[in-house]
């Protein structure tokens, strides 16, 4: 029998505690067929001599946001400025140099108010800057935008009354004018006029962020929330991953969250066709449906039972009354669908246990996939045993550590903190934690998130809450691989490499189980694969 590939003279780390390392591993139809010994006598059509370079299961970034991430690719970009008058400048040459099109509109991403003091852009300052043209500017969080009085005029939050949304907020000044800031899902009014998007638009932004997680290893990732609410992008968003997947434009194996607003009303159906969770095949699929329970610490949205420690008395807020939420997500459950909560303050996680402990009691057994918290951030100790016993995935980031750590702690004050972001005690506690970077709202590297789970350093150079929370890099690379295979349903196909698992792995320079900590993000990936097929190739 002649395989398609053998790599030789590689260190595999296969995270598989019954095979954990070997050196040759051979490849046939898109799947693992042998280790060392397995291959002998075999040839292949192509066997590749790594010279001691590192194999590892494909990284699984399992809550991200991919079409969104792509889409800021080709957006103003914001994130490297840390003065507003470098903010001003910059958006005054996107408005000088990019066509007038798409009704005039200039869109920014990546702007973080930490970085500025807490500051905000000056609504007239944006004005002034964009000469006449509508511009908004996404907030890195996502839990938020600035627009100017053009965009706030077409969106019609400048007409005397206009109500908050349900779930957000238009931020005024204390003579009642909006400022420009939109919370939550007020930042709905103004992305409703840039939406839908056309589906080429967003085959083009999924080909280019999936091409970007083959250059950084990943080979899986799952899309949290699209088609609907304020965090799609089109009612046929799906059909955009089908159009990419179909063109080879899809890089990755992607699962994808619906959100709970693309549900049809009656309860006993599901997206489109009644379709739920669990439909499609390893290249494609719909995990579990989305549900925003709360905001972001970033903002001070996130619904916590104790006030954030600055400014005035505030304790966020959910973005919705809490039987409705708990209405919505057990009609999805009935219809056949996992439950994906984004719960971030402790508030919002017990309104998540609650709810998912009452489908547990109404509903019979375990859902095909498990249900999830998404982010988990401030988990208190009595909430951690009931996730425990519930069964329940999380899916936190590591990847805010560095970036809006040190905001994040000044917030919620040192006693929360300690239990804010947990990663060792999910282990601990027997909880299935998915490696996820949040991104476009974090820096989505695999390998950076990794190393931040070991280090957990915030920018000052402190560990983020906890020390006892940091991981080895053993278990930070499981919480990548094996973690994220389990959270998502496929850890009969993913996460490891062994024999009859799916060939995705990445071939990196050096082993990020041995090099120093703070080196592990800039390990070179020198490949990575899918089903044995070369999606990055630089060795």
């Amino acid at each position: 029998m002649q395989l398609d590939l053998i790599f030789t003279n590689a260190i595999i780390i296969t995270m598989d505690p019954s095979r954990p390392t070997a050196r040759s591993m051979g490849i046939l139809n898109g799947r693992i067929v042998g280790l060392d010994a397995d291959l002998a006598g075999l040839t292949a059509g192509e066997i590749i001599d790594l010279r001691g370079k590192v194999v590892i299961p494909g990284l699984n970034d399992a809550h991200c946001h991919t079409a969104w991430f792509g889409l800021t690719l080709g957006e103003v970009d914001l994130s490297e400025l840390e003065d507003l008058d470098q903010v001003y400048a910059c958006l005054r040459a996107a408005a000088e140099t990019q066509a007038d099109d798409d009704g005039g509109w200039l869109v920014a991403s990546g702007y973080d108010h930490h970085r500025f003091g807490g500051q905000f852009p000056d609504r007239a300052a944006l004005d002034r800057v964009a000469a006449g043209r509508p511009l908004f500017i996404r907030r890195t969080s996502g839990h938020g935008g600035i627009a100017n009085t053009e965009a706030l005029r077409r969106a019609g939050a400048l007409v005397d009354g206009c109500p908050d949304p349900v779930g957000g907020r238009i931020v005024r000044d204390a003579a009642g004018r909006p400022t420009g800031l939109l919370q939550e899902t007020a930042q709905a009014l103004v992305l409703d006029l840039l939406r839908p998007y056309p589906r080429e638009v967003l085959v083009t932004a999924i080909d280019r962020a999936t091409s970007r997680y083959a250059s950084e290893g990943i080979t899986s990732f799952t899309d949290a929330g699209i088609g609907g609410g304020w965090i799609g992008h089109a009612p046929d968003e799906l059909g955009a991953f089908q159009d990419a997947r179909a063109a080879g434009r899809l890089h990755a194996r992607a699962q994808l969250m619906p959100a709970i607003e693309t549900l049809q009303s009656d309860s006993k159906a599901g997206l489109g066709l009644g379709m739920h969770s669990g439909f499609g095949d390893h290249m494609l699929s719909l995990g579990p449906v989305k549900i925003f329970l709360d905001g972001a610490l970033s903002s001070e949205t996130a619904a916590q039972t104790e006030p954030y420690t600055t400014g005035a008395v505030n304790q966020g807020y959910l973005l919705d009354d809490p039987v409705t939420l708990q209405r919505q997500m057990t009609a999805a459950h009935r219809a056949g669908w996992s439950i994906a909560a984004h719960a971030i303050g402790d508030a919002a996680i017990d309104l998540a246990i609650e709810t998912f402990t009452q489908l547990r009691a109404l509903h019979n057994g375990q859902p095909s996939l498990p249900h999830r918290i998404e982010h988990a951030a401030v988990v208190r100790p009595d909430q951690l045993v009931a996730l425990a016993d519930l069964g329940v995935a999380v899916a936190p980031q590591a990847s805010f550590f560095h970036p809006i750590g040190d905001a994040m702690a000044h917030s919620l004050g040192g006693r929360r903190a300690a239990f804010t972001y947990r990663a060792k005690s999910f282990l601990d506690a027997g909880i299935r934690l998915a490696g996820s970077s949040d991104r476009p709202c974090a820096e989505g590297t695999a390998l950076r998130s990794i190393q931040a789970y070991i280090d957990r350093l915030t920018s000052s150079g402190v560990v983020f809450g906890s020390a006892a929370e940091r991981l080895s890099a053993e278990e930070a690379l499981r919480v990548y691989t094996v973690g994220s295979a389990q959270a998502t349903g496929f850890s009969r196909d993913k996460g490891q490499l062994g024999v009859g698992m799916l060939a995705d792995c990445a071939v990196l320079a050096e082993s990020p189980l041995e090099v120093p900590t703070d080196e592990i993000a800039d390990i070179p990936v020198l490949a990575t694969l899918l089903g044995g097929r070369f999606t990055h190739h630089r060795l």
